[in-house]
């Protein structure tokens, strides 16, 4: 890797800092490339990214970001997940460390919030973004609907009294 690259990965590392709602910093080691593959393609359908990058360009790259403080993670073998949205990243990332002993998570981010391994288990546990915005439009649905079912109601009830005393007529 030549300087150039060097600087671009630095710069890319640092967008990714900058602008992520969560990170998620793991060692990989023993993993087989079929595995990698799988997790990052596990990322890419539910709207995060996976990457490899040297310590030593990340923690450049670290370098007056809100994230810094995981700079102290970056030692060995690591892996960063990332997301744009702050639940993605930890849930498919622990989803994937229960099925594989060797990915272990070692902490994150969350904007300037630092994350212990358990902090970014209890992040994977809550809702997504999506997940949060169906609830809500349910939740405002949920009493136009009632009062839909409301309204017609009457009617309804008064349709089956008049067929009931329709079918009493025929009857005798």
């Amino acid at each position: 890797m030549d300087r150039a690259e060097k600087r671009d990965m630095v710069a890319t590392l640092n967008s990714v800092f900058s602008n992520s709602g969560a990170i998620v910093v793991a060692h990989y080691s023993g993993l087989t490339v079929a595995q990698l593959q799988t997790l990052r393609r596990q990322m890419r359908e539910a709207g995060a990214s996976v990457k490899v990058a040297k310590n030593r360009l990340a923690k450049i790259a670290l370098d007056g970001t809100d994230v810094a403080h995981i700079g102290s993670l970056l030692q060995g073998p690591t892996i960063l997940a990332y997301s744009d949205d702050p639940v993605v990243a930890p849930k498919v990332a622990v989803e994937f460390a229960k099925g594989h002993d060797k990915f272990v998570i070692l902490g994150g981010a969350m904007g300037a919030t630092s994350l212990n391994p358990d902090g970014v288990k209890a992040l994977a546990t809550l809702p997504s973004l999506d997940e949060l915005r169906a609830k809500l439009v349910g939740l405002i649905q949920a009493p136009a609907t009632k009062l839909a079912q409301l309204s017609t109601a009457p009617a309804a009830k008064l349709a089956r009294v008049f067929g009931a005393y329709a079918k009493r007529d025929e009857a005798a």
